[in-house]
């Protein structure tokens, strides 16, 4: 009998250990989820009149403290928050004109944006969003509300802003800040 007892052990032993490798292995892969489906998209609307514009701010960080710089720009008006909206975006990664820092590492491009009818904006970013982006939580946090706060303060239509990036939900942009929920504004990270 104890020769059996040890052969059950044996055999539960290699059990356990091939669970354990499974578990491990499987477990450090990101899980990604699908994003909501895209509404429809709008009618197609004509800009208005040629030439006609909006100003925007955009907020950008610097190398002289943790706060976000506020920098106006002109963007083409447009009936239509959601090309206004990517068009903000698209002056965002272009950067700064007074010498600021880009939240974005230079060969990030906005893929889609769409909003809800709830108001939370989702941007999609390339994949060198996260990819070639510095780290540090410093970085990530101002990367995250340099996009959240140039869009909820320059468009009352968005309250929040969920990031994508490549089409789907990433856990982090650098393994500090949670990607998985939308954000709020938070206006106190912007200097006077």
């Amino acid at each position: 009998m104890d020769v059996k007892r040890v052969a059950i052990l044996g055999v539960l032993l290699v059990l356990l250990i091939i669970l354990i490798v499974v578990f491990f292995k499987s477990g450090g892969k990101e899980k990604i989820k699908q994003p909501p489906p895209a509404p429809r998209p709008e009618l197609q609307s004509q800009p208005k009149e040629s030439g006609q514009t909006k100003k925007i701010v955009l907020l950008f960080l610097s190398e002289e403290d943790d706060l976000l710089h506020p920098e106006e720009r002109e963007i083409i008006a447009d009936s239509s928050v959601v090309r206004q909206a990517s068009q903000t975006i698209e002056e965002l990664i272009k950067g700064s004109e007074k010498g600021y820092l880009s939240p974005f590492p230079p060969e990030t491009k906005l893929r889609q944006l769409f909003i809800t009818k709830e108001g939370v904006a989702y941007v999609d970013f390339s994949k060198e969003l996260t990819e070639k982006h510095p780290s540090g939580s410093s970085a990530e946090i101002l990367t995250v509300y340099s996009i959240v706060n140039s869009l909820t303060q320059n468009f009352n239509s968005i309250k929040k802003v969920f990031i994508l990036v490549d089409g789907g939900e990433k856990e982090t942009l650098g393994g500090h800040i949670d990607l998985t929920r939308p954000f709020l504004p938070q206006y106190s990270l912007i200097a006077d």
